[in-house]
């Protein structure tokens, strides 16, 4: 690797942060939207609405929304952090659906927790190339 090559596991974090990590969670808030009752369905389909409004401002530019009065504002917003801000916003309330009455499909939390390592494992890894 040459000075002006990036590194893999930077480009393999870039990827995830910027088109699956969103849809992955929104996946799984869907999921548990569908399954839960009560409170929990409700902070599901709140991280349900976060990972859909970060994945509208991650792909605005390709159909030309840029021009949006609030898409400046939200692209800034996204950026918080490095990115990861945006990211965990929606993750926190998934994980908050996990403690509330309702809660169904304990399978979801695992999946989400697994997620979250690998996420938190690349961020890392990415700090010590």
């Amino acid at each position: 690797m040459n000075f002006l090559e990036p590194s893999p596991v930077l480009l393999a974090y870039l990827f995830v942060q910027k088109f699956v990590w969103l849809e992955l969670i929104a996946l799984l808030a869907l999921l548990r939207v569908a399954l839960a009752r009560g409170p929990s369905r409700l902070a599901a389909a709140l991280a349900l609405l976060l990972s859909l409004a970060g994945i509208a401002i991650i792909f605005a530019p390709a159909f030309g929304a840029m021009a949006h009065p609030a898409y400046a504002s939200a692209a800034r917003l996204m950026t918080l952090g490095q990115g990861l801000w945006a990211l965990l916003a929606p993750s926190v309330f998934l994980a908050s659906s996990a403690f509330l009455p309702g809660m169904r499909a304990r399978w979801i939390d695992f999946v989400h927790i697994a997620l979250l390592w690998g996420l938190v494992g690349l961020w890392i890894a990415t700090r010590m190339v």
